[in-house]
Order: C-alpha cells, then structure tokens, then sequence
C-alpha cells in the first residue's frame, strides 16, 4: 500500500508531446483543419505552453470553464483578468487578446462589406462587433442612405454596467450631418439579457416622435447582449 502511495504521488501530468498524434493542436489544425479543433484547442494554441502540472489544453479548458464556455465572454477579459489565471503571463495574455481583436475586425469588416440592411440580422452583424464584448454600456447609431445602405456606425455615449444615457438631440445631430434619410438606434446589455428597460423604451418613443418630426425615421432599435439581439422592430416595439 505504501508503495502504491509513493508511486501515484510520483505521477506526472502528460504533456502534449506525449499525447497521440492526434490529440496535439498543432498537428490537428495541420493535418485537418482549424475547423475540427475545439475552443479549447484553438485556446491552446495561442497559450502555447502549459505548466508543470497542466497542459495548455488543460488551462485552456479551465479558462472557458470558468466563463461557462461563452467565447464572448472570453473576448471581455481584459489583459489584468487573463494574468489571474495560473499559467498565463502577460506575453500569453496580449496574445489571445491580439488574436480575439482580429477576429473581432474581421467580423466587422465582413459586415461592413455587406452594407445594405434589409432585416434586424444585417444590423446586428454590423454593430455585434462593436457592441457584443464590452463589459459597460454603449450608445450606438448607424445612419442610412435611401437604399437603406449604411452611411456610417456612430458612437453616442457610454457608460456603466446599468446603463448608459443617450442624448437624441445628439443622434439627430450627426443623422442630420451625414444627410440620412434613416437611421438605427442600438445599445448593449453587458449582462447578456435583451430584454428593454422602461428606460429603452421611453428612449426608442422619444427618438421615434422626433424622426418622425424631421422626417428622419428611426427604422429600428437594437439590444444586443452574448452574442445575440432584440429587435424593437420586430416586435412590434416602434
């Protein structure tokens, strides 16, 4: 019994390099595709190198754990939050929070080539990159043309975690500049609820009463919160 004892205390993790061929990251992405790993997987590769205790997929696994397994929020942590988990320092920290700014980009560079907003979807993928990873609230509007093709996405205002207070005297004073003929209204919930506050609420009437003034209509409303939205618009709501 002793003898067991000493001999399991004496066990050590595997590392990668003794993992099966196909088990390693890096030979999977290589000899597959970046498709066929998991988060986890992907998460590795960027950590890089694991502790003396835990492989990089390990840590990797432990992070998402951590965050339920949500990549957006993932993509919230700053580079103070990475460096609390044991195994990254700040080399690996700024190289996932590089890696997710890119693909944060490319998000917003493929809608943004897509300019023409036929539904709430079209909207929402052009202002979830803007919106979807902040851990306070922020104040958005997208101007239209009479194609309903986007002008330009504007930032209005920003605040805390509850809330954030948006100006429309301010939202139709860039409308008005940019010569738009429409324009959406979005903010975010840092809490990934969608559902609109009383304060949403009076805010999209408030902003729809003065589109419809100056014959600037407010088309649409977005809450947007982990990756998904609510649409003013299709409920009904303006």
């Amino acid at each position: 019994m002793e003898e067991y004892y000493k001999d399991f205390t004496e066990t050590k993790v595997s590392t990668i390099k003794e993992w099966a061929e196909d088990d390693r990251p890096r030979e999977k992405l290589i000899a597959k595709t970046p498709k066929a790993l998991t988060n986890a997987e992907l998460l590795a590769i960027l950590i890089g190198s694991g502790t003396k205790n835990e492989s990089a997929v390990d840590l990797a696994k432990r992070i998402l754990a951590s965050l339920d397994n949500h990549l957006s929020q993932l993509a919230k942590l700053s580079l103070k939050e990475f460096m609390q988990f044991k195994g990254i320092g700040q080399a690996k920290a700024i190289n996932i929070i590089a890696a997710l700014e890119l693909g944060r980009r490319r998000r917003l560079s493929e809608a943004l080539d897509q300019k023409k907003i036929i539904s709430s979807n079209d909207a929402f993928e052009i202002l979830a990159p803007i919106l979807n990873d902040q851990s306070y609230e922020e104040f958005w509007c997208v101007t239209l043309n009479r194609s309903n093709c986007v002008i330009k996405t504007l930032p209005i205002s920003e605040g805390g975690v509850a809330g954030t207070v948006a100006d429309p005297k301010k939202i139709f004073k860039f409308a008005l500049e940019d010569n738009a003929s429409s324009i959406i209204i979005a903010h975010n919930h840092p809490s990934g609820s969608l559902k609109p506050s009383n304060a949403d609420i009076k805010l999209t009437q408030k902003c729809k009463e003065a589109g419809r003034f100056l014959e600037l209509p407010v088309i649409d409303h977005i809450i947007i919160g982990n990756d998904k939205y609510f649409s003013f618009a299709d409920e009904g709501l303006i």
